[in-house]
């Protein structure tokens, strides 16, 4: 794939490993990388083949050879980060979840409106190929009319008090980490919600040790939704209608085998793309293509924004309050 934007990658974690291996494999350019460790920022140069390394994030945003900045910091940096890049020039590919709060979203939101520059949230899952066809089949009717989503996301993750998982001032909980999936993917297929049931259970340290929500529409549908992180569980989603069902196998937020089912549950299709890395370059590919002035299909910024609100009630009904806000 030969592209047109130079992208930098601020911050050096895992996530940040995925993307840059994922963006080189398929032939993007990366240009430099930001970290606030110079030795952190050369090592992952090296490892990727990245021209330059920069031992802080204002270096990064300030080069000139960069046209596109990645945030790959933990949820509560990426509003500062954000508009650290918005500021310099720069369109930004923000990790999911967006923000913190529906708050911090629309300060990102307004000011790349500002400054004329594209800004876009990194769930890289809705531009997977069984996703694409998952919405191909819905606005065809294939199920009949859709009545029910079932998604879960469920990991068994450190316990560590210090983790930031467990920490409540970095953000901790399942919700924003893992929930955010079943979640986005719940409005990508229903919509948002008209009301929001949740229910969770806490941690020592304050954070949500697995939370359950129901989001209800005014038509009657629903989205049966849950996240955990001290639990593996199935990991599989589901889209029932009056026609059929779409099952999406485990791990249904990575690339997976999609299956379609009749009223008897006998398979009618199963649809799966070989996808040779994790598939974070499609997301790239989607922020690109909306530099390039093509709009927005799916995830358009003001549905992160509202995502984000999503986030916020859910938080609301369960007590979860971080430390600022």
């Amino acid at each position: 794939m030969s592209t047109a934007l130079r992208w930098g990658i601020l911050a050096t974690g895992n996530i940040a490993h995925s993307f840059a291996r994922d963006l080189v494999d398929a032939g993007f350019s990366i240009t430099a990388v930001g970290s606030r460790a110079t030795a952190a920022a050369q090592a992952f140069a090296t490892e990727f083949g990245i021209p330059r390394a920069h031992g802080s994030y204002e270096q990064l945003v300030a080069d000139p050879d960069v046209d596109v900045v990645y945030i790959a910091t933990p949820h509560p940096s990426h509003v500062d980060n954000a508009l650290l890049a918005i500021d310099a020039g720069k369109h930004v590919l923000v990790e999911k979840p967006f923000t913190v709060n529906r708050a911090e979203a629309l300060r990102i939101a307004d000011r790349a409106a500002e400054r004329g520059v594209v800004a876009m949230e990194a769930m890289w899952t809705r531009f997977l190929p069984h996703m694409v066809r998952l919405r191909e089949l819905l606005a065809a009717g294939a199920i009949g009319e859709v009545r029910t989503v079932i998604a879960d996301h469920t990991q068994s993750l450190p316990t560590d008090p210090e983790h930031r998982l467990q920490n409540l001032d970095l953000g901790g909980g399942a919700l924003l980490d893992l929930g955010i999936y079943p979640v986005s993917f719940a409005v990508d297929v229903l919509g948002m919600p008209s009301g929001i049931q949740a229910h969770a259970a806490m941690t020592p340290t304050g954070v949500d040790r697995q939370t359950a929500m129901i989001f209800d529409y005014d038509d009657g549908r629903q989205a049966v939704l849950q996240c955990a992180l001290d639990t593996a569980g199935p990991n599989r989603a589901v889209v029932l209608g009056t026609e059929g069902a779409i099952e999406l196998d485990r791990v249904w937020y990575t690339p997976t085998r999609l299956t379609r089912y009749d009223r008897e549950w006998a398979v009618v299709e199963s649809f799966e793309q070989p996808v040779a890395t994790r598939g974070m370059h499609f997301q790239a590919a989607e922020l690109e293509r909306r530099v390039a002035g093509e709009p927005p299909t799916v995830l358009p910024l003001d549905e992160s924004v509202a995502i984000m609100g999503v986030l916020d009630q859910v938080r609301a009904l369960i007590g979860l309050r971080y430390p600022g806000e």
